[in-house]
């Protein structure tokens, strides 16, 4: 949808002026027709809501769904609803969002139109999860469940957090051990060292990192190095090939492919559970829920499981095609629709999931701290290594002296 700003006037020959979303003109004229005013002039206009940088995370659409969920049981209508959030809201950009959302539902749009005017703003799940609510008129009971699906989504998200910040602290750590071996403790025992004497063992090749390290462009080097290794891999990550191999890679590494499929499982079993809750057709609640995966590889699986369901193939059968979830998954899927409560079935298989992929991450986690620890012990002992022999030699200079 355009943004078009016009110029219309009512019977009496009055003069409005205003902004407003339309497909093309032609619908612009109509929608002011239904407020009784007629076009006089209109012009395109850059919409700055579509540009505005602002994403609702998982935690603060968490908290938004909870808060418009409990004033939609209490009796508060959908506009009123939203003011009130929007007056409470002490975000500057998520003020502007929930400002032009509550003026558009005033102007008379429907909840899901506005939403989908604000692309980028609101993940695609939770666009689709307001149309369902909006279009069955359950959209109370819907907001709460999309306010469920955030809390343990961003509860998954802060575990993996979590469990990768020890790790991340450890390699830090070693790499600021290694410099300043490097830049401090190795030139202060290669100063005591004769400078017509040759290095003994591995201190050569270690002075030779260490001139290079304390020379003006070394740690710039490496800076700018990094930099580069950082922003080309992003780059690189982007192109598609390259991130179908990455994401292919990530669902086959031994231990590591074990914990992302079972964190795909639970993210995929809970957003299926809540989409098929909503009353929204199988093969859209199968789109949706493979889109939150974010996961190229298995974009690419799922064309053939929507293939074969459009054939005729039960949801089950299909996707056991796939081998990307375990047989417990399938079996959950295929009772489901035996019984008719696949949502009830599949949110109970997510929640054990959820659990599983928690101790999946501290598994990983204590399986990676002491390659970590062994490494940087490897480390200093090579640095060691290469010092012992100077302290040897320049004791022995000092006794023949």
């Amino acid at each position: 949808m355009a943004l078009y700003s016009y110029s219309a006037t009512d019977r009496t020959g009055k003069v409005f002026k205003g902004q407003e979303h339309a497909e093309n003109p032609m619908q612009l004229t109509e929608i002011l027709r239904g407020r009784n005013l007629t076009l006089t002039k209109s012009t395109q206009v850059k919409d700055k809501g579509k540009t505005l940088k602002f994403r609702f995370k998982t935690a603060k659409l968490s908290i938004f769904c909870r808060q418009l969920g409990a004033m939609l049981y209490s009796g508060i209508n959908l506009v009123r609803a939203l003011h009130i959030l929007m007056e409470q809201e002490e975000n500057k950009k998520a003020k502007s969002v929930l400002r032009d959302i509550y003026e558009e539902l005033q102007r008379g749009r429907s909840f899901t139109e506005t939403l989908e005017m604000k692309e980028g703003v609101f993940p695609e799940l939770f666009v689709g999860m307001m149309a369902a609510g909006e279009s069955s008129g359950n959209l109370d009971m819907i907001v709460d469940r999309v306010a469920d699906h955030y809390a343990k989504e961003n509860r998954l998200i802060n575990n993996v957090k979590k469990s990768l910040t020890y790790p991340i602290i450890l390699l830090v750590l070693m790499v600021v051990i290694v410099l300043a071996m490097f830049t401090f403790i190795l030139p202060m025992f290669i100063s005591m060292f004769p400078d017509d004497g040759d290095l003994p063992g591995l201190a050569g090749p270690m002075m030779k990192i260490s001139d290079f390290l304390t020379s003006p462009y070394g740690i710039a080097t490496l800076v700018i190095g990094g930099i580069t290794i950082v922003v080309g891999g992003r780059a690189i990550g982007r192109i598609s090939a390259v991130r179908l191999l990455k994401d292919k890679i990530m669902m086959t590494m031994p231990k590591v492919g074990k914990l992302v499929k079972v964190i795909y499982t639970a993210r995929f079993g809970r957003t299926m559970a809540n989409l098929f809750a909503s009353g929204m057709q199988m093969i859209e609640c199968i789109e949706k829920s493979v889109g939150t995966l974010n996961n190229r590889h298995l974009d690419l699986l799922f064309e053939g499981v929507l293939s074969d369901i459009k054939k005729g193939e039960a949801f089950s059968a299909a996707i056991a095609k796939i081998e990307v979830f375990d047989g417990m998954f399938i079996s959950s899927i295929f009772i489901g629709e035996e019984s008719g409560r696949l949502d009830e079935i599949l949110a109970k298989t997510a929640d054990f999931y959820d659990e599983e992929a928690d101790t999946a991450l501290a598994k990983l986690t204590a399986m990676i701290e002491p390659i970590m620890i062994i490494f940087m012990g490897f480390l200093v002992c090579l640095i060691l290594g290469s010092i012992f022999p100077l302290m040897y030699g320049s004791f022995e200079g000092m006794a023949a002296g």
